[in-house]
């Protein structure tokens, strides 16, 4: 496979808006007006919330990542999608690519809430 071209160069002050945090997927459940959603509870440390990610068809069990860390867009303005709202955006490596995607997960087990960056 040959590597995408690398993006438009970005600033400091760009980079610096994403807020990237590790987060823990308590439950994986499918959301009943789609077929390629989910709905993942996420434990941030100090709060949960709900983040939709289109993993139906991109794994044969979605619910293999429970009880994992994972990496997390959580500044994005909530968006409805299936009569469910997602707050947020699961940061996964791969789908960009047309390969099965994985999970940005930290190395060894991290507080929950931890940013990236």
């Amino acid at each position: 496979m040959q590597p995408a071209p690398v993006k438009k160069v970005m600033t400091r002050e760009d980079l610096e808006k994403i807020d990237i945090r590790v987060g823990t997927i308590l439950t994986v459940s499918n959301v009943p007006k789609s077929k390629k959603l989910v709905a993942l509870e996420i434990d941030f440390g100090d709060h949960q919330r709900t983040i939709l990610a289109g993993l139906q068809q991109e794994r044969q069990d979605p619910q293999e990542i429970e009880g994992k860390q994972a990496l997390f867009v959580v500044n994005m303005a909530p968006q409805k999608m299936a009569g469910m709202v997602s707050e947020g955006m699961l940061f996964d490596i791969g789908y960009d690519d047309g390969i099965i995607p994985v999970l940005a997960q930290p190395e060894k087990p991290v507080p929950n809430g931890v940013r990236a960056g």
